[in-house]
């Protein structure tokens, strides 16, 4: 498919004649299957880019975060913003950053600034972040091939690790809370609907209270979520169930390339077999479930994930100065030119 063809046709005129986008977008790429390689006929075509912030947004009073379109597929985030989200290791932006060259569509002279500090973002952040969704991402899978078959302690630990990432992570972004201790485990329910149950003691002097709040808020959104993802999954097709157990190894493919060798590859040359036929179905059994040697996969890559995370040399946040002075020579020139 001619891709640069495709976003010149009229249904992309958003990127020319929106007062955000047209001469301000500093890259434009292919997001999702046909960024990673593992798209097929029915595959369709997500765009993912970045736009400078306009001087209103730095200097006065206007705000922006991002642009969607949905008919097109097209997610176009600030400049300001994606920052915040590379700083995280976000993989749904990280990505942008590890194209092939023939895959980016626009790329401006800060575009090309970006690709060239990428490394700056890569950090130890990156094993939470992407195991985070790789942890989602199973939870899906199992939940909707195999919700009623397991027993409700095997719900219970799969829920239990899910919080427990949500909960590592806001104390990490909430550091001024940390004068105190939440610890969470699983234990015999006195509730006749369960056998065990996550379980909380939590010991706190001088806690605000919109912190305690927020805190609570992000378990409790773990656990409706899980739910609410249950029975919406239960009624996928089988190429959606696929699509997830393949993401679900792509995701610890990227991973470990950063933590290993400090690289964000998107492009999946090296794995598309592999990829292909979890998504063909090559891993499913007549029963809908995944077969042992699928399972098998995942520990493996779950134990590799570990491994590089312990080994890595990447530092374990990124370094804000440099980061900062990359951000300030692009916002300056955003509002100079």
């Amino acid at each position: 498919m001619d891709f640069i063809k495709l976003i010149n046709s009229p249904e992309y005129d958003f990127l020319r004649n929106n007062p955000r986008l047209g001469g301000r977008v500093i890259l434009l790429g292919l997001g999702g299957s046909h960024a990673y390689g593992t798209n097929n006929e029915n595959s369709d075509v997500d765009i993912r880019g970045i736009t400078l912030n306009l001087p209103s947004d730095l200097l006065g009073l206007t705000r922006f975060e991002q642009f969607e379109d949905a008919y097109t597929d097209t997610v176009i985030y600030s400049f300001n913003k994606i920052i915040r989200l590379l700083l995280e290791c976000n993989p749904n932006t990280i990505e942008l950053l590890g194209l092939d060259e023939e895959q980016y569509l626009i790329k401006t002279a800060a575009g090309q600034e970006l690709l060239d500090n990428r490394a700056l973002f890569l950090s130890k952040r990156a094993a939470k972040s992407f195991g985070g969704y790789a942890s989602a991402q199973l939870r899906r899978l199992q939940n909707a091939v195999a919700r009623d078959s397991m027993s409700q302690p095997e719900r219970e630990r799969h829920i239990y690790n899910s919080v427990k990432n949500a909960l590592d992570d806001f104390m990490r972004k909430n550091a001024a809370l940390g004068k105190g201790d939440v610890r969470l485990y699983i234990d015999e329910s006195d509730n006749p609907e369960y056998e065990t149950e996550i379980f909380m003691d939590a010991e706190y002097k001088h806690l605000p209270l919109r912190g305690s709040a927020s805190m609570l808020e992000v378990m409790h959104n773990v656990v409706r979520e899980y739910d609410k993802i249950g029975k919406r999954n239960k009624k996928k097709d089988d190429d959606h169930l696929n699509k997830h157990a393949m993401h679900l190894i792509r995701l610890f493919l990227m991973a470990i390339d950063i933590l290993e060798k400090g690289e964000i590859k998107t492009h999946r040359t090296d794995e598309l077999e592999l990829l292909r036929g979890i998504r063909r179905g090559d891993f499913q059994r007549e029963d809908k479930t995944f077969s042992k040697e699928f399972y098998d996969m995942v520990s493996d890559y779950e134990m590799r994930l570990e491994r590089a995370t312990r080994r890595s040399v990447l530092p374990d946040n990124p370094d804000m100065e440099k980061v900062g002075r990359l951000v300030e020579r692009i916002n300056r020139r955003a509002i100079e030119d």
